[in-house]
């Protein structure tokens, strides 16, 4: 690939040769029903999205964010101000991630965690699981139909949950071909990084019954929430970067919550 995602991509292909000399440690979790967590909750405005929210260090979009807690407190900042569960960036070369960082947002909250990479290779599903995920991300940008298949296979046969994310109905098409059970669309091109929010409701709206419907990205202010938050496919919905300038996050996520109708915070 030209495009942003190709230095990405040979990034991850070193990743994957050195987590095959060295996987992280097995913490033992069992891990979560996370289509069963991403429904929408009654709460005192009406049916309320679930909050995913993001820990990452930096982005190709973005630049340098917020380190002034650890992945342990942001995770419980996050929980505190409402997260429904918790994504964190696994991919080093763009992000400055590590699946360290899952396992130390594991140990320190019991909501479902999502090891978010740029997943091409089942050795990445089992380092995810290994580390206490539950879910794993898988970029229909980056497979074709039998990769996508065969690691959404692999997620399923670890125990963690594929969440499929998709930017147009082409890839939306190739998608259901899997019978995701979660599915995200993403209003950033990854290959441009241009956020087209327009064309992200197209294809949320085109989501048959079944699958949770996730929306991603372009989400900083209440009013962005609440905007999402009454599209009726949508079921759940990533907050990252708002939350990542933040070096106290837990107002902004409540701020947040409360737009989407969210309930009181659940605390470990």
């Amino acid at each position: 690939m030209s495009d942003a995602l190709g230095p990405i991509l040979a990034a991850t292909r070193v990743e994957c040769a050195r987590l095959r000399r060295a996987l992280p440690d097995d913490v033992g979790h069992a891990p979560l029903d996370v289509h069963a967590c991403l429904g929408r909750t009654i709460g005192s405005g009406g049916p309320a999205l679930a909050l995913i929210a993001e820990i990452k260090h930096r982005s190709p979009s973005a630049g340098a964010l917020s380190r002034a807690l650890s992945p342990a407190d942001r995770a419980r900042a996050y929980v505190a101000g409402g997260a429904a569960m918790v994504s964190v960036l696994v991919d080093r070369a763009a992000f400055d991630g590590d699946y360290a960082h899952v396992s130390e947002a594991r140990a320190a909250v019991s909501v479902p965690l999502l090891a978010k990479g740029f997943c091409v290779d089942p050795i990445q599903v089992e380092a995810a699981r290994r580390a206490g995920a539950d879910a794993v991300l898988l970029i229909a940008r980056l497979l074709d139909r039998v990769a996508l298949a065969e690691l959404h296979a692999c997620c399923l046969a670890a125990g963690l949950t594929p969440i499929v994310e998709v930017v147009d109905e082409p890839e939306l098409e190739r998608a259901l071909a899997v019978s995701p059970r979660v599915l995200g669309v993403n209003a950033r091109d990854l290959s441009t990084l241009i956020m087209d929010r327009a064309r992200a409701d197209r294809v949320v709206a085109a989501i048959p019954p079944g699958p949770r419907a996730l929306f991603f990205s372009g989400l900083s202010t209440p009013a962005d929430v609440a905007r999402v938050s009454a599209l009726p496919r949508v079921d759940g919905a990533l907050v990252g970067e708002v939350l990542m300038r933040s070096d106290a996050p837990t107002p902004v996520l409540a701020a947040l919550a409360a737009a989407a109708g969210a309930c009181a915070p659940r605390m470990r």
